[in-house]
C-alpha cells in the first residue's frame, strides 16, 4: 500500500516558527493587484517588491518564488487564492493543490503556513488545507520498476501551521487518518486486475482485522455462497475461472449501541461485459470496476483510524464478470437471494445483480439503521453529469438531506436524481419477476429502480461514481486515473450519524 506520510506541527507565534524548506504566505487579489491575506508580519521587501513591478498578483492557485537571506526559510512562497469575497473551501483546496505542485517539482520538504484570514469557520478551513497538502502527496509507483525499490523523494513530509490551537492541530492530524482510507481506496483501483482478484479484495479486508480490534471480517467463499443461494453473483460468476467472494466487515466503534450503518460496495475485480461483449476502448478501464468496494473499505479503514464512535458494516460483493463457455446468458432467468428472479436483458449489467443479492442480505441478516451502497454503475451518469459530479439516488429525504451537508462539507460534488416510479415499468419481464435492464433511455434511473426492488423500507442511497471513481487525467488534487471520490463524504457522513438515527 501507498504509505501515507505527513506530520502536522504547531508554532504559538511568527517568531517561534522552526526552520523550513519554505514559508507560505497567502494573498488576495484586489485592483488587479496582490494584497496579503494575514496580519502584516513586518517588512520584506523582496515580497513588495514582487507585487509593485505586477510579478505577482494574487490570482487562485498563482506561486510565486522568493529567495530570502535572513529567514528561517530558504524559500518564502506567496500563494494566491483569488477574490476574498468569492473564496470557498473548494477553491482552498485548488489553490493549496497548486502550491503542491510547485513543491513537489522543487523537492520541497518541509512548510511553515500562516492560515489566510476569511469568513470560514477555522476548523473547516484546516480540514480542507490539510487534507489537500496530504492528498496532494499520493503517487501510485507500485507499477514502476524504480517504484518497486524506492519511495519517490519529491514528497513533503511536514507543514507547521503558525499561531493554530491544539484543537486545530487534532483536526490537521485527523487528515493523515482519512488520506490513508483515500490512499487504500486509490490503491486498489490502480493496481492490476490480477492483483485484486475476488480472493485478494477478501484478503484485503481480512488485513484490515490488524488496524484495530473492533474491526471482524467475514469471507463467504463460493460453496458457503452456493449456500446462501445468492444466485445473481453466482450466475455474474459463471464465466470466471476465479470463485467469488462475499465480504462482510464489521466496525464496532459504539458497543453501547445495537444501531450500526451499512455500506455496500460493488466488487467487480474484472469486467468484460460478459457475451455483451464490450468493445476494445470500453473495457481498457474495467480493473476499476471495483471502485465501489474499494470506497467501501478506505471509509471503513480511515473510521477505525479516526476511532469514530459508530457502528459501521461493510458488505461486498466480489466477481470477475468474464466471457466463456459457462458465461451466463441473455435471456436467462435467475433467482437472488431475496426469492425475485431476474431476466438477463444485458449480461454487462452484472453490476446490479451481484449489488442486489447484497442488498437483499444486507436487509435481511444485518438489518442496518439505514444504508448506501457505491457503484461504477452506469455510463449514462457520465453523459448526464460529467467525471466531477457523482449522480446518486435516495428513497428518503432525510439521508439525501445528509449525504448533501456532507457533501458540501468535504467539497465532493454530487447531484440528486430522481426515482421515477414510472420508468419502473421499463424493467417489466414477461417470464421473470423483473429485467436487469431495458435499453438506454434513462439508464442511471433503471438501475436505480432495478436495485431499489431489493432495499425493502430501509432509508437507503445509490451513489453511481461511474464518473467521479477514476479521471483519465489529474485535475485538482486528484491525481491519473484513481480519485479516492467518497471516502470523505462518508466519513463526515458517519461522523453525523446521530442524525441519521432519527430516520
Amino acid at each position: 500500500m501507498t504509505k501515507c506520510h505527513f506530520n502536522f506541527q504547531k508554532a504559538t507565534s511568527f517568531a517561534a516558527r522552526d526552520k523550513a524548506d519554505g514559508l507560505i504566505l497567502p494573498f488576495w487579489t484586489k485592483d488587479k493587484s496582490a494584497v496579503p491575506a494575514f496580519k502584516k508580519l513586518g517588512k520584506i521587501p523582496q515580497v513588495d517588491t514582487a507585487i509593485k513591478v505586477g510579478d505577482f498578483n494574487g490570482h487562485k492557485g498563482e506561486v510565486f518564488f522568493i529567495y530570502p537571506e535572513k529567514e528561517k526559510e530558504q524559500r518564502i512562497i506567496l500563494l494566491g487564492l483569488g477574490k476574498k469575497e468569492s473564496c470557498t473551501t473548494f477553491l482552498l483546496r485548488e489553490a493549496f493543490h497548486s502550491l503542491m505542485k510547485e513543491c513537489h517539482a522543487r523537492r520541497i520538504q518541509s512548510l511553515n503556513l500562516i492560515l489566510p484570514e476569511i469568513a470560514i469557520e477555522d476548523e473547516k478551513l484546516v480540514k480542507a488545507i490539510s487534507e489537500t497538502l496530504v492528498l496532494s502527496n499520493y503517487q501510485f509507483t507500485e507499477l514502476k520498476h524504480d517504484g518497486l525499490i524506492k519511495r519517490p523523494a519529491n514528497f513533503l513530509e511536514s507543514a507547521q501551521f503558525i499561531g493554530i490551537s491544539d484543537k486545530l492541530l487534532k483536526i490537521a492530524k485527523q487528515a493523515v487518518d482519512v488520506a490513508k482510507g483515500v490512499y487504500l481506496t486509490r490503491d486498489l483501483v490502480n493496481r492490476n486486475a490480477d492483483d485484486v482478484t475476488p480472493e485478494k479484495l477478501a484478503d484485503t479486508a481480512k488485513a484490515l482485522e490488524k488496524v484495530s480490534s473492533k474491526i471482524k471480517v467475514t469471507v463467504f467463499d463460493k460453496k458457503r455462497i452456493e449456500k446462501e443461494k445468492m444466485g445473481l453473483l453466482l450466475a455474474v460468476n459463471r464465466g470466471s475461472n476465479l470463485e467469488p467472494r462475499f465480504i462482510i466487515a464489521t466496525y464496532n466503534g459504539d458497543p453501547n449501541s445495537k444501531d450500526h450503518f451499512a455500506l455496500v460496495g460493488k466488487g467487480i475485480t474484472y469486467d468484460t461485459g460478459g457475451l455483451s461483449l464490450k468493445p476494445t476502448n470500453f473495457m481498457l478501464d474495467m480493473k476499476s470496476d471495483m471502485a465501489g468496494s474499494a470506497t467501501v473499505l478506505g471509509t471503513l479503514y480511515a473510521a477505525a483510524n479516526l476511532n469514530l464512535k459508530i457502528n459501521l458494516t461493510a458488505v461486498i460483493a466480489s466477481s470477475e464478470n468474464s466471457i466463456g463457455s459457462k458465461s451466463y446468458k441473455i435471456g436467462d432467468v435467475y433467482q437472488g437471494y431475496s426469492g425475485k428472479t431476474v431476466e438477463i436483458t444485458n449480461t454487462d449489467a452484472e453490476g446490479r445483480l451481484a449489488l442486489a443479492d447484497a442488498l437483499s442480505y444486507t436487509v435481511k441478516k444485518l438489518k442496518p439503521k439505514a444504508m448506501i451502497n457505491l457503484a461504477t454503475l452506469t455510463g449514462a451518469v457520465v453523459v448526464a453529469l460529467g467525471d466531477e459530479i457523482c449522480g446518486y439516488f435516495a428513497n428518503n429525504d432525510k439521508l439525501a438531506e445528509q449525504i448533501e451537508k456532507s457533501a458540501g462539507d468535504t467539497d465532493e460534488l454530487i447531484w440528486r436524481l430522481p426515482l421515477q416510479q414510472s420508468y419502473l415499468k421499463m424493467l417489466d419481464s414477461k417470464v421473470a419477476d423483473i429485467k436487469n435492464s431495458a435499453g438506454r433511455e434513462a439508464g442511471s434511473i433503471q438501475a436505480a429502480l432495478f436495485l431499489e426492488q431489493f432495499v425493502e423500507k430501509v432509508p437507503w442511497a445509490h451513489m453511481d461514481i461511474a464518473g467521479t471513481a477514476y479521471w483519465e487525467k489529474s485535475k485538482s488534487y486528484h491525481p491519473y486515473f484513481s480519485t479516492g471520490y467518497g471516502v470523505r463524504m462518508l466519513l463526515d457522513l458517519l461522523e453525523n450519524f446521530h442524525n441519521l438515527k432519527k430516520l
